[in-house]
């Protein structure tokens, strides 16, 4: 996982994060303020200062945060003057918002808050509906308000434009102050507590947040409109509560407790999408009468509570449905305060040491977690090494084990500062009358930088704090709402190397990697030559084992060819014969039995051009393709009994069909990179023949290796830098090995192979038909769909038969109501049309009987590959500039271009073969948000926006969607945007073009022996300089393929004459729904 940060602030009032990959708290930047709390969400925190105010930290990122302002220029004809400002009475104002009902003039327009700035002055919007308009960008209409058109007619009497100017927010990753009412009356009293939550209340992506408030007087205020395009909000509204608030918990979804002066705590209900504020209180009672709640926080499914006599009680039974829960149960431990963070993990302060804790063994079948342990994590600022501890220190690389051991008894004796939970470790906390009173002030913790914590209490506040840090840190509040802790996650912050600061520990290392690696180098080649020297005194010997044979056996199953087909019992044998020159073959036997008769299938491994495994909830299985299983469309599928006898089985064939290959280590940086539906990722090695222009390798011969990750999109440069995108937009970067996942041993390097994740949404549909009497109901006619399908209706899916896409993958999430689904929903998430199936509009008319809604839930998976995580920002679309290796001038940097998930066009600096995932993004402005976007040999930039137009420089045209393949003609190095598009093919889902103009295909509709194929590597052929078209195709391995990237293939064949440059076609001409992009002006990274 990516790493996070937990937030804490000391006595003092500073505050410190400590990341989940580091061991050391670093102090905020901003040290000028002193903070009482904070609230911490992913990529922001929330704080009270000690003035009362409110401020907020909005971490930096490459891309920045921009909002858009429009306004409208409205203008009438007049028969004298044509068109003017002059209006009629009814009219709506000359400037106004889209709706014409507000006053908007240009110089009107403010800034919210001095956090802001302006990007750039207002200009007009000349694009509408993804055409251009004329010059002006005026747009015509009958009268106000109408349907708008960019062509002026006869009878267009009044027409509009559109001003926009984008503002920026520029207090990133520093404390901004929020901006006071202009109303004294409705200034909220100075706050007391504040709770940062309800980012998961819905799906949808602008990044809502919900902030409640508490102020001295024990009012509760919400602010509005906090979001990822306004973090600071819009302004405070009141809350009416029963009583008077003391402090107030909000959580990522729809949990939300307050805790009241009387010692009870309110429970929000009915927060949903519509309504973040919710419409109602509940109370619940404290755990004892006698002691009242002191403090409580909220997680996902979970409510911890702190009472006035300083237990920790769990509340049981809280979920969305049920939000008050049903009964509390008290913890082991004594603390300040509780706090739950992300994935419902607890943090905690002690009650008298003032130490930060974290609770151990907290799952989503285990709530409560079974221990409290101590974070000993030290500070930057620490100074606990004086002068000649520094010195033993240097010593130690000398002296080894006798400085060592020295200092281990100078130092304290035990670092272990967890308390074990009374009775066996492994049970988990619960009840247990007095021994539930026992605390941390009465656990006999030893603190690496503390011998004596009794001496913590005497320390007055008003002091400051002293200079020797040989006390360990006094907290006051922690916040873990921007923490992701995994079950499986190893931390860092429980151990420490006997108190020493993270300068002292750096002088620990006496050899540097460039010493470790040059001694490496130095031992290979001693090695090398001895191995070199042994041998020749043995070539005279003749061969002793001119060939060797091996085999393996086993028991599997296999689909049979022949109807009807099944699954039968079959025995397995692999054998790999070896010559006395070291060359391997290998064959695949199958035996099978018919009719009582015994009969066998065999397959030569130099013949498979692909082994994927076929993951599906019943079967562990394998498919085997060879040149003339592909072109029948029908593969050897075998099946294991186990995962991992499938692992061993797809290990082995793979390493012998690259060894029958003669292939080994990482892919060629003129490989072929393809990805299939599943995720899994392949490559293909170019030969001399396969772009020959004479008796070329056919597409159906190539071979196909996978490597081992998780991603549905990969682009590849022929300088061997390879980007790749995953299901949740996280952006990967290869790192040069090979294997991972369910390729062990051999057949995966030992190094550059990490873990890897994804997440990715699983949905299905629920409909109704609407019924005269009782309305919409889930009761359809005998010809309609299922009333739970999948999207297309033909499969019946309901919510408890729907698993995850494997046994790999693993719910992370209840189901929740997608309303981000094409076309728009309702308040409800519901869809309308005329009848099963139609066009799906969000609003329901006089015609629609029929309506659907989409139901997702989330999932998750956890591998191995070569490959690591570029960066925090999330990508829909990367590209990476194609080129040969006869270009001429090119530079050390590679220019590479992405498209954010929230549409902001992005150009990577720094990239470069030594250095692939490159230092930073820059961020490119646009006028709308964008989808996909492509870069070509010379630099060119094209793109696709999210409203469907197509952009390059001084050109917009509509795109072409529904899977038609089209060619841009004219296309010149002094004329690059091209001059029309010419249609080429109707069933293709994705187009690559590589460096020496060769087109690469994934289609759809694919004749074969059976039936018509899905996702179908397809080469065009006969693309030549005086027909850039081609003439035909040539298919390979049908179905299940999803993306390619040829961009890096720049093998020329011997002798063949050169083609034109990739450049004068952009590289990459348009795919599916690609069409020219205008930038304003090409970016060379």
């Amino acid at each position: 996982m990516p790493s996070s940060v937990l937030w804490a602030v000391d006595l003092f009032g500073r505050v410190f994060t400590l990341s989940t990959a580091g061991q050391h708290w670093e102090p905020c930047r901003d040290t000028q303020l002193e903070f009482k709390r904070v609230s911490a969400a992913r990529d922001c925190c929330w704080g009270i200062a000690c003035d009362h105010q409110v401020y907020v930290l909005v971490g930096a990122s490459d891309v920045p945060i921009r909002c858009q302002e429009e306004a409208y220029e409205n203008q009438r004809w007049n028969p004298v003057g044509g068109f003017c400002e002059a209006l009629l009475p009814s009219d709506r104002w000359p400037c106004s918002d889209v709706s014409g009902l507000q006053h908007r003039p240009l110089d009107g327009v403010v800034l919210p808050s001095p956090h802001w700035e302006w990007e750039s002055d207002w200009y007009v919007d000349e694009n509408f509906g993804g055409e251009p308009t004329e010059k002006g960008g005026w747009t015509y209409a009958i009268d106000f308000p109408a349907t708008y058109t960019r062509d002026k007619k006869w009878n267009s009497c009044v027409r509009r434009r559109r001003w926009i100017r984008y503002r920026r927010y520029k207090s990133q990753d520093t404390w901004a102050k929020i901006p006071s009412e202009d109303d004294p009356q409705q200034l909220p009293d100075p706050f007391s507590d504040l709770s940062v939550g309800g980012w998961e209340v819905t799906d949808e992506p602008v990044g809502r947040l919900s902030v409640w408030a508490v102020t001295l007087q024990g009012k509760v205020w919400y602010r509005e409109n906090v979001s990822h395009h306004n973090p600071e909000g819009s302004s405070w509204s009141l809350v009416d509560t029963p009583g008077e608030a003391v402090q107030i918990s909000c959580g990522p979804h729809d949990l939300l407790w307050v805790t009241l002066w009387e010692g009870q705590a309110l429970v929000r209900e009915g927060i949903n999408r519509n309504n973040p504020k919710g419409s109602s209180w509940s109370t619940v009672e404290p755990p004892t009468s006698e002691n009242g709640i002191l403090h409580v926080s909220t997680g996902v499914c979970v409510v911890w509570a702190v009472t006035k006599d300083r237990k920790v009680w769990f509340r049981r039974g809280v979920n969305s449905h049920n939000p008050c829960g049903t009964s509390w149960i008290e913890m082991f431990g004594e603390m300040m305060m509780v706090n739950v963070g992300l994935n419902d993990q607890v943090w905690g302060i002690g009650c008298v040491d003032r130490a930060l804790y974290f609770r151990q063994g907290v799952t989503q079948s285990e709530l409560s977690g079974k221990t409290w342990k101590a974070i000993v994590a030290g500070r930057e600022g620490d100074r606990s090494l004086s002068g000649s501890s520094i010195s033993l220190l240097s010593a130690g690389c000398f002296f080894g084990n006798e400085v060592r051991s020295s200092a281990e008894s100078c130092g304290p004796g035990d670092t272990d500062a967890s308390w074990e939970v009374p009775g066996p470790a492994s049970s988990p906390a619960r009840l247990r009358g007095k021994e539930s009173k026992k605390g941390p002030s009465h656990a006999t913790a030893n603190f690496p930088e503390a011998t004596d914590l009794s001496s913590l209490t005497l320390l007055p506040l008003g002091l400051e704090e002293p200079e020797s840090a040989d006390c360990h840190a006094l907290w006051a509040w922690v916040s873990g709402g921007g923490c992701a802790v995994e079950a499986h996650t190893t931390l860092k912050w429980f151990t420490t190397q006997s108190g020493l600061s993270p300068s002292a520990q750096t002088l620990s290392l006496s050899i540097t990697p460039a010493q470790t690696a040059a001694w490496r180098k130095q031992i290979f080649q001693q090695l090398t030559e001895r191995t070199k020297r042994e041998l020749e005194s043995f070539q005279h010997y003749e061969q002793a084992v001119e060939q060797s044979v091996w085999v393996k056996t086993g028991a599997l199953q296999w689909w049979c060819d022949w109807k009807p087909h099944k699954w039968v019992d079959v025995h397995v044998a692999l054998e790999q014969l070896t010559g006395n020159d070291g060359a391997q073959d290998s064959i695949l036997f199958v035996y099978y039995v018919v009719h009582e008769e015994k009969k066998y299938i065999h397959v030569f491994l130099n013949e498979v051009t692909a082994l994927v495994p076929v993951f599906n909830e019943a079967k562990h299985s394998f498919a085997l393709y060879t040149p003339e299983r592909t072109r029948q469309r029908w593969p050897v599928r075998l099946a294991a009994a186990t995962e991992q006898d499938m692992s061993d089985w797809l290990t082995l064939l793979n390493l012998s069909c690259c060894e029958s290959r003669r292939l080994h280590g990482r892919p060629s940086p003129q490989a072929i990179w393809s990805v299939t539906c599943k995720g899994d990722i392949f490559v293909s090695e170019p030969g001399l023949d396969l772009e020959a222009p004479e008796r070329r390798l056919p597409c159906d011969q190539m071979f196909w290796r996978q490597i081992g990750g998780h991603l549905r999109v990969v682009e590849a440069n022929s300088r061997g830098v390879v980007w790749g995108i995953g299901y949740d937009h996280t952006a990967w970067v290869y790192t040069g090995g090979y294997g991972g996942g369910c390729f062990q041993g051999l057949a995966s390097s030992t190094s550059n192979v990490f873990t890897q994740w994804d997440v990715k949404c699983v949905r299905v549909y629920e409909n109704q038909r609407w019924n005269p009497v009782t309305g919409y109901t889930s009761r359809g006619l005998p010809t309609d769909r299922y009333m739970w399908s999948d999207a297309t209706g033909l499969q019946e899916c309901t919510k408890a038969s729907t698993k995850p896409p494997s046994l790999q993958w693993t719910w992370v999430s209840d189901w929740f109501v997608d309303f981000s689904v094409p076309g728009g929903t309702d308040p409800e998430g519901w869809q309308y049309a005329s009848d099963f199936p139609a066009s799906y509009h969000k609003y329901k008319t006089m015609k629609d009987f029929v309506r659907r809604r989409c139901w997702a839930r989330k999932c998750k998976l956890v591998t191995s590959g070569p490959w690591l995580e570029v960066t925090s920002v999330a990508l829909r679309d990367v590209s990476i500039i194609p080129e040969s290796p006869s270009a001429q001038g090119s530079g050390p940097n590679i220019a590479l271009w992405a498209v954010s998930d929230k549409g902001d066009v992005l150009c990577r600096l720094g990239v470069s073969e030594l250095n692939p995932e490159g230092f930073c993004w820059m961020h490119v402005g646009t006028d709308q948000p964008f989808t996909s976007v492509s870069i070509g040999a010379c630099y060119q930039v094209w793109a696709v926006a999210r409203d469907g137009s197509a952009f390059y420089r001084s050109s917009v045209s509509p795109s072409r969607p529904n899977g038609n393949l089209w060619y841009r003609q004219g296309v010149t190095p002094s004329h690059p945007q091209g001059d029309s598009w010419e249609h080429v093919s109707n069933n293709v889902r994705h187009v690559s073009v590589g460096p020496l103009d060769q087109v690469w295909v994934i289609a759809d509709k694919v004749q074969g022996s059976h039936s018509l194929s899905r996702g179908t590597v397809c080469r065009r052929t006969g693309v030549q300089s005086l027909e850039p078209k081609g003439q035909g195709w040539d298919y390979g391995i049908g179905g299940g393929w999803d993306h390619l990237s040829i961009r890096a293939s720049a093998t020329r064949a011997p002798g063949s004459s050169s083609p034109k440059p990739a450049s004068k076609q952009n590289g990459q001409p348009p795919s599916v729904a690609v069409a020219p992009w205008e930038t304003p002006s090409p970016v060379c990274c």
